[in-house]
């Protein structure tokens, strides 16, 4: 995965893992790119980009790979076409698609995927975890020119993302905050206070843990910019790392990128304030306000 800021429909976490998987039986097989692109009619790239789900499966160019690959256990080959089929797919955030950009799209994909979410927030709420009060405030600033139909169509959006956090076997959500999140007043004093109030009932749960990074903390290896990492309960996929900016996101599954983000933020959470003491921390900012 690599810069989303344009081309065709983000791809879904079951599509990478299909085109790692076409991989995997290429090389397997010893045959290049152009060997596999010839047995197709198609040129290297559209097997590459398969391999990379930058482009749907296409099932007759599926069945055709396969065996080309030698895979020849019908049983097997059925199994993948389906999974091919269900891959191709739009998830239910498709729904969104008129306010939801399509770079955003993949990081939906792997949310809804992953069994540990990490992520270090300097400038908000992590929108898992946002009021509905809160979000309105946020896609305001960030859209100002939207109408109240495209702000009302992203909260709904949030509001779906969040019920991950209570679904059966929901994934771990470990977060680290900078204190300027908290302090920042977003949508005035009474939607802070919710919002702090929310983060208090979010650290009772099991599945979350926050932790805040305060400004006597001093610098930190991630002053640059917010960013969040991915890890799945899927063999063949690695842990992927997302950075935002104001025009689109880059994904990062290379061990070297991916080892960078998680050694900058292993060190965070040891410099931050340990996650025991969030509760009294929130507590205390909202008595301020």
């Amino acid at each position: 995965m690599a810069d989303a800021r344009s081309g065709g429909g983000a791809p879904t976490v079951l599509r990478v893992v299909l085109g790692r998987r076409l991989q995997d039986l290429r090389e397997k097989a010893g045959l290049s790119y152009e060997q596999a692109g010839r047995a197709l009619d198609v040129t290297h790239a559209t097997i590459r980009r398969m391999e990379k789900a930058e482009v749907g499966l296409k099932i007759p160019y599926v069945e055709k790979l396969l065996t080309t690959y030698g895979v020849s256990d019908q049983e097997e080959v059925e199994g993948f076409l389906a999974l091919a089929r269900e891959a191709n797919q739009p998830g239910w955030w498709h729904r969104f698609r008129d306010v939801l950009p399509d770079w955003f799209s993949a990081f939906v994909s792997l949310e809804v995927e992953a069994n540990l979410i990490r992520a270090y927030e300097p400038h908000y709420i992590p929108g898992l975890l946002q009021t509905e009060a809160y979000t309105r405030a946020v896609l305001r600033a960030g859209m100002p020119h939207a109408s109240e139909a495209d702000i009302d169509r992203g909260v709904a959006l949030r509001k779906e993302r969040q019920a991950l956090l209570t679904r059966e076997n929901p994934p771990l959500l470990w977060a680290v905050l900078d204190e300027t999140v908290l302090r920042r007043p977003i949508g005035g004093p009474g939607v802070m206070r919710d919002q702090l109030a929310r983060l208090i009932e979010a650290t009772a749960m099991p599945n979350v843990r926050l932790q805040v990074m305060p400004f006597d903390a001093g610098p930190h290896p991630a002053m640059y910019g917010p960013f969040h990492i991915f890890r799945f309960p899927i063999p063949e996929l690695p842990d992927i790392a997302y950075s935002e900016s104001l025009v689109g996101a880059v994904y990062f599954d290379q061990r070297d990128d991916v080892s960078m983000f998680l050694e900058a933020l292993d060190r965070m959470c040891a410099q931050a304030a340990p996650a025991q003491t969030t509760e009294s921390i929130l507590g205390g900012i909202r008595k301020e306000i």
